[in-house]
């Protein structure tokens, strides 16, 4: 879907995202696609990778330095908004 198309059916996009677990592709000219994914959804798959660090390198260590990495990086490319919809 491209960024003007999710623009103009932006509470139909959040909707299917939040209601039906639906990943939708955003894509723009001449910039990288993002993923809208839902909450919860984006927390298990943070989770997974975790997990996954873990039994790759057999200790928690390493999956906590990574895991800090990860939040680091969500938490400075992502902003929460709240929608009074």
């Amino acid at each position: 879907m491209t960024y003007s198309e999710s623009r103009a059916r932006y509470a139909e996009v959040l909707n299917a995202v939040t209601d039906d677990r639906e990943e939708v592709v955003i894509t723009r000219a001449g910039h990288e696609p993002v993923v809208i994914v839902a909450l919860e959804d984006y927390e298990s798959l943070k989770e997974t990778a975790y997990l996954a660090d873990i039994a790759r390198n057999g200790n928690e260590g390493s999956a906590n330095r990574t895991r800090s990495s990860t939040d680091s990086r969500a938490t400075g490319r992502a902003a929460s908004t709240t929608s009074t919809d």
